[in-house]
């Protein structure tokens, strides 16, 4: 839980304890965990279904709230934090992508990547500008007004990362953000991801995929609620494949 070279984690739960209750039953979702993220890393965690990393993601991502312990966000304890508190921290400070995209079919990448701004109030003006920018920052500038259906899987992952990016979030949380694509557009996805470290950003990866997790320099295992491993490696580069030696999915 002690900052590197004197910086404030990113990142830190102390104790941290989730309990589900329904009725007479009990779940100890997350059984004391501590954990600390300093900015600038690529950080992923794994864990088979039931493990407890959903429920670690959902309170880093401030959708839940820990039953014990803190959660400092950073600096800030978010802990106990009402609804609409943890919605202005999520705004602020968190971008998300998920396995599904969840972009709407109906309006172009462009207006996709602008909903987050819509929703915080940005004006007109602003808000295409820097929903431009960060389709560009992901390769898709020439994509502006391309619809979901017209987009391959890694373009519509790269839309939902733009989206993500488009608040300027400190910390970016991505739940199993490859698990929809094919091992060639996964490494594409994870390299943008290496690239956004290498710009300072701060992201943490829920995979069960050991090849997509050698592309981070942390890995976090989550067994039964708690952290069993939690190892620095080297990062493998992430290099897409040629054409011609496309995976199959």
């Amino acid at each position: 839980m002690e900052a590197v070279d004197g910086a404030q984690p990113l990142v830190a739960l102390r104790a941290v304890s989730k309990v589900y209750r329904t009725g007479d039953v009990e779940v100890r979702a997350l059984r004391g965990v501590d954990l600390a993220v300093q900015p600038g890393e690529l950080v992923s965690i794994m864990g088979t279904s039931g493990s407890g990393k959903s429920t670690l993601m959902n309170i880093l991502g401030c959708l839940d709230k820990p039953t014990q312990g803190q959660y400092l966000l950073d600096g800030k304890d978010v802990s106990r934090l009402d609804r609409d508190a943890l919605a202005r921290v999520r705004n602020r400070t968190l971008g998300f992508v998920f396995q599904s995209f969840n972009l709407l079919a109906r309006t172009t990448a462009l207006e996709n990547v602008e909903l987050p701004l819509l929703y915080a109030g940005v004006k007109t003006k602003e808000r295409h500008a820097r929903a431009k920018d960060a389709l560009q920052r992901v390769g898709l500038g020439d994509r502006l007004e391309h619809h979901p259906k017209q987009l391959s899987g890694g373009q519509q992952q790269r839309v939902a990362i733009a989206r993500a990016l488009v608040g300027r979030p400190r910390l970016i949380l991505a739940d199993e953000p490859t698990g929809n694509l094919d091992s060639r557009t996964s490494v594409e996805v994870m390299a943008l991801f290496q690239q956004l470290q290498r710009e300072g950003l701060t992201l943490i990866i829920v995979t069960h995929e050991p090849d997509i997790a050698a592309y981070t320099g942390r890995v976090v295992v989550v067994r039964d609620g708690r952290i069993v491993s939690d190892k620095r490696q080297p990062a493998q580069p992430a290099v897409p494949l040629p054409e011609e030696e496309e995976a199959v999915p």
